[in-house]
């Protein structure tokens, strides 16, 4: 009876973080941190210290532990603070071959924080952190290349790879398509017919991406259970707005749930 006592009292932690829950921060523009149910930490185009950011400075000082940093293409808007991070906590990088290879040479990631384990390319997935994180490579329309940090000598523009999306599937937990900058395209009807999105992070700024009608056509194709506007206000060109969006989205009857974060916001999914 009483080693039967001890295993329960032993197991409840461990059976807790089993149904725990997966949670999402936004740090504006298209800057996201997602933790696993297990702690693992997960960051996504990681410019903490965006215009949109008043807290930027003091969100990349604290943040102290991270196991992925995901970057969608080589602009700096996404880029952001990885290198700093990537010293700071050994994070693996998760890019495209070409983009890590770019980052590396020219953009001060670490180099041997990066490798077959963790990069990919497009129709390909990795299965990460022992298994708990899944990682599928979606292709996006736009532009990657990558610059030197400021302050370099280097004052080139490198070529980057393709620029993509991420499709992220935490074990027991949420199915997130960051969109990374992009337009709408017709294949993103595929998406779901190989996995079911939670949540969708969707770029509506307009300028150099999709605007809010075109969002709102994108989330009719890859019908997600939850649509969190991004990528919008950072700077004045990226004048869509998410009350627009919103009409965009009703405009077409859309049911999907559509939740528009705070910068610095946790969502628990």
């Amino acid at each position: 009876m009483m080693k039967w006592i001890l295993f329960m009292i032993l197991a409840v932690p461990s059976l807790a973080m089993a149904g725990g829950k997966s949670e999402l921060t936004w740090y504006g523009h298209a800057g996201f941190k997602l933790v696993t149910p297990s702690g693992k930490v997960l960051l996504i185009d990681p410019w903490l210290t965006n215009p949109s950011n008043k807290n930027g400075k003091e969100d990349l000082a604290k943040l102290d532990k991270a196991d992925l940093i995901l970057i969608t293409h080589g602009h700096f808007d996404h880029v952001g603070n990885s290198a700093e991070i990537a010293r700071k906590t050994g994070a693996r990088l998760v890019t495209t071959f070409d983009l890590g290879k770019a980052l590396a040479t020219y953009g001060g990631y670490p180099e041997k924080q990066m490798g077959f384990d963790s990069q990919g390319n497009f129709g390909g997935e990795l299965n990460l952190l022992d298994g708990e994180v899944k990682i599928a490579f979606i292709p996006a329309i736009h532009s990657s290349t990558v610059v030197a940090p400021e302050g370099s000598a280097d004052k080139d523009i490198h070529d980057g790879g393709n620029p993509g999306g991420f499709l992220i599937t935490v074990k027991n937990g949420p199915a997130i398509y960051h969109t990374g900058d992009t337009d709408v395209f017709g294949d993103m009807a595929l998406i779901s017919q190989f996995h079911k999105v939670d949540v969708m992070l969707a770029c509506i700024g307009g300028h150099f991406t999709m605007g809010p009608e075109r969002a709102a056509e994108a989330v009719k194709l890859v019908k997600p259970g939850m649509v969190v506007p991004m990528h919008f206000g950072t700077f004045p060109v990226l004048d869509g707005k998410p009350e627009a969006f919103a009409a965009a989205l009703k405009k077409q009857g859309s049911k999907v749930k559509l939740k528009e974060m705070k910068v610095g916001e946790t969502l628990a999914l």
